[in-house]
């Protein structure tokens, strides 16, 4: 249980305190509360529209109905369409599955590295070639 600072500073900013929250021991419940306020209220390097589309994929990959609910809401906020969402759990269902397929092979991330810089390079090339130019 978070203690009565924080309480009322959960309240204060959320309108209430979540039952979930009041479940967090003690030793870390104040700290918890100024993660996720600090990271996915407070004001960052990234916008609340960026936070709540990473929000969305990490939730939907890592397979939380409670991360995914709380998430599309969150992006819903910042007006992230319902295109957008499909897109952002559809990214994140690649990079799983790609993930999968180099850890299920064991792909040497030595030469994962170096491919890796090669793609990158030639897509830098393919940006700053001159329209119309093959």
């Amino acid at each position: 249980m978070a203690t009565p600072e924080t309480q009322a500073e959960i309240e204060q900013i959320l309108g209430q305190v979540p039952s979930w929250m009041e479940t967090i021991a003690a030793p870390a419940s104040d700290h918890s509360w100024g993660i996720f306020r600090d990271l996915t209220l407070g004001e960052t390097e990234l916008s609340p529209r960026e936070k709540g589309l990473i929000g969305v994929g990490v939730a939907a990959a890592i397979s939380c109905p409670y991360c995914t609910h709380f998430h599309r809401e969150e992006a819903r906020l910042a007006d992230v369409s319902e295109d957008e969402l499909e897109e952002a759990v559809s990214l994140a269902s690649s990079t799983r599955y790609f993930s999968t397929t180099l850890h299920g092979n064991e792909i040497d991330m030595d030469e994962f590295v170096a491919e890796t810089a090669e793609t990158v390079d030639h897509l830098k090339e393919q940006e700053a070639a001159p329209a119309g130019a093959d």
